[in-house]
């Protein structure tokens, strides 16, 4: 599944879980959806001689839900059209940067090249600083990405928060729902975009500086020399010799010796005359190792890695939603294989869990109830004798959790079987506890423990379980 794909689906996907009243999308709208789709990706699939495949019914169901909408409203059409800032920002940068570079030299004196040049040592400083955090960043597990990068990141996917006026309060609510939800999809393709964005713009900033230096030179005559407050020439010799000893080594330039340096200060009254040349080539062979190749190799990786990202994107098409669609566009029946964990279930609880699996898994959704494991005990090995879609641990919301019995439990089922799922039948505790503020605080507890152990848990009323899963 491509980039624009991914991005259509979770658009149609935000619209239809929000709209739970039916007041953007009508059943009748839903189902001719489903059929035109599944009608229009077997004809996709034939073309190409291949078989419909799931990306095929995603891709035409999406594209006819939003053809619909932007029609019904043009504010949407708007919407679904809007590019984000990263688009204008990936060439507007760069542009920059050496428009930028090129005219560093007005801020300098453009007639001599200073040997201790601040804008040029500050363009190998900061580059050379950057390098080191990157590589400090790499060591740290977990921390490529801050809280302020990924905010920003999120601000350039999906473009300004505002939205398009004279749009029902139930598609603005689903376009937000959507923007959070794609801010948070996208970070890694986005982040590797604005990383090649930004190593682009560094060398192009480099390149500028190097293209001005020539060009200038040209017309010019460059005088060389130095001068310093805090610095002689031993001191100077040295930092030149560490500075440009990448350049002498790899590329047939002429060094200089302490003599020179010493005759070049300013001071002397020769460095004003003395020939620039050979150090604007020192100069622009070390900008050209140290800062341009190696934010160049950057840029590539970074945009290899956006390439490849959004030729995959990373959608988990593992959800509920994902499920119920797979079934609609006519694939086999979900299997629900539910694993209750010291909880016996009446016959009437047990026809609940039908209408879960549909909710779960679409309307032809089986259910497979195995027998219960009792408290205390280890997770059983389970058999994988007929095919399974999802598999659900059933917990009692009356009960409380403990970590050494249903944590130990489901950590180990989670651990073990994918994809798995905590139901969690809140029918007794309600039945036994008409405070509402404690079902609140118990649902928490449970949802929190649930997470803590690696899955995210569905309040489900098994004794009336219509409408969707909470």
């Amino acid at each position: 599944m491509n980039e624009q794909l991914a991005r259509d689906v979770v658009l149609v996907k935000a619209i239809e879980t929000t709209d739970q009243k039916r007041e953007i999308l009508s059943d009748d709208d839903r189902r001719y959806a489903n059929r035109t789709a599944r009608e229009l990706a077997q004809w996709q699939a034939s073309e190409t001689k291949s078989a419909a495949t799931p990306d095929h019914f995603l891709q035409q169901r999406s594209e006819q839900i939003i053809k619909k909408l932007a029609q019904r409203h043009p504010a949407f059409a708007t919407f679904a059209k809007r590019r984000t800032g990263l688009h204008a920002l990936a060439w507007l940068l760069p542009v920059l940067a050496f428009v930028l570079g090129a005219g560093l030299d007005r801020i300098t004196d453009p007639h001599r090249v200073d040997l201790l040049s601040a804008p040029l040592l500050a363009i190998i400083g900061w580059n050379l600083l950057v390098y080191a955090i990157m590589l400090i960043w790499l060591c740290i597990p977990k921390a490529g990405v801050t809280r302020a990068r990924a905010g920003w990141i999120r601000r350039l996917s999906v473009g300004p928060s505002s939205l398009p006026r004279k749009m029902p309060h139930a598609l603005s609510a689903a376009l937000f729902a959507f923007m959070a939800e794609w801010g948070q999809l996208s970070a890694r393709l986005n982040g590797a975009r604005l990383a090649r964005t930004v190593h682009l713009s560094a060398a192009l900033f480099a390149l500028g500086a190097l293209a001005s230096l020539y060009a200038r030179g040209i017309m010019a005559q460059y005088g060389a020399g130095w001068e310093s407050t805090f610095l002689d020439a031993t001191q100077v010799h040295q930092l030149l010799s560490l500075l440009f000893w990448p350049a002498l080594t790899l590329f047939p330039l002429q060094g200089f010796t302490l003599a020179e340096v010493q005759a070049l200060h300013f001071a002397s009254g020769a460095g004003a005359t003395a020939a620039g040349a050979r150090w604007v080539h020192l100069y622009a062979a070390t900008l050209l190792l140290l800062v341009v190749l190696p934010r160049l190799v950057l840029a590539g990786v970074a945009a290899l890695r956006a390439g490849w990202l959004a030729r995959r994107f990373p959608l988990d098409v593992t959800q509920p939603y994902f499920r119920q669609l797979s079934d609609v566009a006519g694939g086999e029946a979900g299997v629900l294989r539910v694993l209750p964990y010291s909880f016996t279930l009446d016959e009437a609880r047990a026809r609940g869990l039908e209408t879960v699996a549909v909710s779960l898994l679409g309307e032809r959704a089986k259910v497979r109830l195995l027998p219960g494991v009792a408290y205390g005990a280890d997770a059983p090995a389970l058999a994988d004798d007929a095919p399974v879609t999802l598999t659900a641990v059933l917990f009692n919301l009356a009960a409380t959790p403990e970590k050494e019995n249903h944590g130990a439990f489901l950590a180990a089922v989670v651990r073990t079987i994918r994809p798995a799922t905590v139901l969690l039948d809140d029918s007794a505790f309600r039945a036994r506890t008409p405070d509402a503020q404690r079902v609140r605080e118990r649902v928490e507890l449970w949802r929190e423990f649930c997470i803590f152990h690696g899955a995210e848990p569905a309040v489900v009323d098994l004794l009336a379980p219509a409408g969707e899963v909470a």
